[in-house]
């Protein structure tokens, strides 16, 4: 067992901080219906933590109290020694904390870089008074040093041929890998990721994992994930946890997981060796 406080390095070279979140004994409920039962897991600074589950088993609940879409009922969110309270979004994204969504949530009549730099939004300080004066007020530095970074972002994740196309345009492989591009604009510290290979192709999929790999390795960047595809969850996680019906039925690395018989039985369906 790894002391929460302390960091280490994987079987691959990368390294794991100390816990940076912790969620403990997390209850949500809507009136009588509870979507998430008692649920106490940490993340870790730099890890890639999976959540799985069968359909309806409150993972995109739980991704939503992390993010603080949604306020528990019951329990304590956590977030660098500190308990977090309610916040607006805007608050939450200045903590460090960006998102993508199992429903692709881009402006259609926008171009790629348009979209992506409205993930800067709460990087830029002037206010329209300055934007106003553009050359005189340092508004137009402002946004030559923020489009700088998106740039970096497309070029990241190799879209430059379709930086001024219209989104509502682009195939869903591309609308996905915007919404990324997106949300690394906002420069998180943790990044959500639901169900970011969804309705992928093979190709579009492998294209994906190396994405999240390298912004993991290369940006030590957080991500916590929720993906149904199990090969691309053994692969990519350092830690997964599985609900089921609200529930916490498994926690820890990746091959503890597949062999928990209690997951077998809830939703792996076979034990692998």
């Amino acid at each position: 067992m790894k002391d929460m406080n302390e960091g280490y390095l994987t079987a691959d070279g990368r390294q794991i901080g100390g816990v940076v979140m912790e969620l403990k004994d997390i209850t949500l409920r809507f009136g009588g219906l509870t979507a998430i039962e008692k649920i106490s897991f940490d993340i870790r600074d730099g890890e890639i933590r999976a959540i799985i589950g069968p359909n309806g088993a409150g993972k995109s609940s739980m991704l939503n109290v992390i993010s603080g879409f949604y306020v528990p009922s019951d329990g304590e969110v956590w977030f660098k020694g500190v308990r977090r309270g309610p916040m607006k979004p805007y608050e939450i994204a200045r903590l460090g904390i960006a998102r993508t969504f199992q429903n692709i949530a881009l402006f259609d009549g926008m171009s790629v870089l348009d979209n992506i730099m409205t993930g800067r939004l709460t990087h830029m300080k002037k206010g329209l008074i300055a934007q106003a004066g553009w050359w005189f007020t340092g508004a137009a530095r402002e946004e030559y040093e923020n489009r700088e970074k998106v740039e970096r972002i497309i070029d990241f994740l190799e879209i430059q041929n379709i930086r001024k196309t219209p989104v509502g345009r682009l195939p869903y492989g591309l609308k996905k890998r915007v919404e990324l591009a997106r949300a690394l604009a906002a420069e998180p510290k943790i990044l959500l990721l639901d169900e970011p290979m969804a309705g992928m192709n093979v190709e579009e999929k492998e294209d994906m994992c190396r994405f999240v790999l390298d912004l993991n390795d290369e940006f030590g960047t957080t991500i916590v994930l929720i993906e149904h595809d199990m090969g691309v969850v053994m692969d990519l996680s350092d830690r997964v946890v599985v609900m089921d019906y609200g529930k916490k039925i498994g926690d820890g690395a990746p091959d503890e997981v597949r062999n928990n018989q209690a997951v077998v039985d809830a939703y792996l369906g076979v034990a692998h060796d």
